[in-house]
């Protein structure tokens, strides 16, 4: 299919996303940022602001050498010229003119009292901004598109006006007029309603830019496109300032799933959470776990009700197969459990305990206890993993017995505190005793036992801590509070988690970094 011609989906994460609160991308991440969005298969991927930003002229600048883009094509981001200058003498047109990008994308103003106020020009000289730029860059071979500012806002306030300035766009050479929910606050019927009354009055081609504020940024997006709009407009993870744009992959998986839309090259919404997850991890904006379609709990399932009927057919609890879009479904354990969770989840794990009544129940008792006590194994399936084998085989898998620990922290005569921690364990016949400086308790612990057992199983220096949370469990006790605390570790390849419980956050720590060490081990020798 002509993926430019029948549908645009347009990505506008490194320019609008990027104006999210505490995100703040170089020009490698951009790049990288891009091609991961190439290959879910965007139409249009726009660069930033070149003249206006030196970062995305830089931008710009690389993404001719660097950027082979198989499915997209750049766009850059810039303003109509300004008032009483010729839009071939602007500068920052000039900028859009020469940053390679075969794709414009104009802002331009369509609330009348912005354009008075904002631009402090006149209704006249506004629309000639809008024909003179759009003119220029037309001639100059570019494609031009029309991102009209506060759209729906200026179309209560002066239809007419508002209509005025899409229809000038058209009429000098725009492919899409882009309508702009810039603040965020339309409703779906209201969105459905512009658009059918703008298509039919000037005959443009129509776009949506929707942004969250009213939390309807998806649904104004599916709206508009229901109503005839061809070309929608928002950001991977929903990124952007305030609450942010329309998320992408959500819009895009409802339309190719829920609407049976081809939008995408084919195969490639498959590759949706992947590249959802790979770009948080540029962005250094944890992935949010409840995202519809890629969340990590987008198809996770806790009730035991739930697991009842997921055992019997996955499709009664899940709305589409999680494969679609490269996710998975996870079976959550926690005190809601069932025996039909505890049976799943050890399925998931390798474990077929159809067959033992006895163990399921024990092992269901045992996981709602330790719940009862401040134990969490939803988010910790390493620890869960190690309790049910310790059930099925009848030990605990260990490769170390721990004799004892302690852990004392000085503060020196120039002000610098260190803790040092000593470990006593034995491993494969022979004890150990270790003593480790760290920066804090856990560090120091941490440092000590990886040492101790390292002596005997060499293969734990490349594992890693890399996420460390704590969480008190019952406030009202002060400091005498039982605290939980979850660690996740990994060996370079894959990650796991793993959690403890206790009076005070060094003996919640050290349970899960125990059964972090014990678990890692497992899993390199089975």
């Amino acid at each position: 299919m002509d993926l430019h011609g029948s549908f645009h989906v347009y990505d506008t994460t490194l320019r609008d996303g990027a104006q999210q609160e505490g995100l703040n991308l170089s020009v490698a991440d951009k790049l990288s940022i891009a091609k991961q969005l190439d290959g879910l298969g965007v139409g249009y991927i726009e660069g930033g602001w070149p003249g206006a930003n030196p970062k995305d002229t830089e931008f710009f600048r690389r993404a001719r050498e660097e950027l082979d883009l198989r499915h997209a094509r750049l766009a850059a981001f810039g303003a109509t010229r300004r008032a009483g200058v010729r839009a071939a003498d602007d500068p920052l047109v000039a900028a859009l003119r020469d940053s390679g990008a075969g794709v414009v994308t104009l802002v331009a103003k369509s609330h009348d009292r912005h354009v008075e106020l904002a631009l402090r020009t006149t209704l006249e000289e506004n629309l000639a901004m809008v024909r003179d730029t759009v003119t220029h860059l037309r001639e100059e071979g570019q494609t031009v598109f029309l991102d009209a500012e506060h759209f729906f806002d200026g179309y209560r306030a002066n239809r007419a006006y508002a209509l005025e300035v899409l229809r000038t766009a058209a009429e000098a050479g725009a492919e899409v007029v882009a309508l702009c929910d810039t603040n965020g606050g339309m409703l779906p019927d209201w969105v459905s309603d512009v658009v059918l009354d703008v298509l039919e009055t000037t005959g443009a081609r129509v776009g949506i830019h929707a942004h969250n504020d009213s939390g309807c940024a998806v649904a104004n997006s599916l709206a508009a496109v229901a109503a005839g709009a061809t070309h929608v407009q928002g950001c991977i993870n929903g990124y952007g300032e305030r609450t942010g744009n329309a998320d992408l992959v959500t819009v895009v998986a409802n339309l190719e799933l829920k609407l049976d839309r081809t939008v995408l090259p084919q195969g490639l919404l498959r590759e949706a959470t992947r590249i959802a997850h790979a770009v948080a991890e540029v962005t250094n904006v944890p992935p949010a776990s409840r995202q519809p379609y890629v969340g990590t709990s987008a198809f996770a399932h806790k009730a035991g009700l739930h697991a009842s009927a997921i055992k019997v057919d996955p499709d009664l609890y899940q709305h589409l197969d999680p494969l679609v879009v490269g996710n998975d479904m996870r079976l959550l354990v926690s005190d809601m459990a069932g025996r039909a969770s505890i049976e799943l989840k050890g399925r998931e794990l390798g474990y077929d305990l159809s067959d033992d009544r006895d163990l399921v129940t024990r092992v269901t008792d045992r996981v709602k206890e330790l719940e009862q006590r401040g134990y969490t194994f939803e988010a910790a399936d390493a620890s869960f993993e190690l309790l049910l084998a310790e059930e099925v085989e009848g030990a605990r898998p260990s490769y170390f017995d721990v004799e004892s620990w302690r852990v004392i922290t000085e503060t020196r005569t120039d002000g610098e505190a260190v803790s040092e921690a000593t470990v006593k364990l034995r491993s494969e016949g022979v004890r150990y005793v270790v003593t480790g400086e760290g920066n804090g308790p856990v560090n120091a612990l941490d440092a000590a036992l990886r040492e101790a057992i390292g002596q005997a199983f060499p293969e734990v220096a490349k594992f890693e801590l890399i996420d460390y949370k704590v969480r008190i469990l019952d406030q009202g006790h002060g400091t005498d509070a039982i605290t939980r605390v979850l660690i996740e570790t990994t060996d370079g390849e894959s990650s796991w988690v793993t959690v403890g419980v206790g009076a005070n956050v060094i003996e919640a720590s050290w349970g899960a970094l125990v059964d972090g060490l014990a678990f890692g081990l497992r899993r390199q020798h089975r």
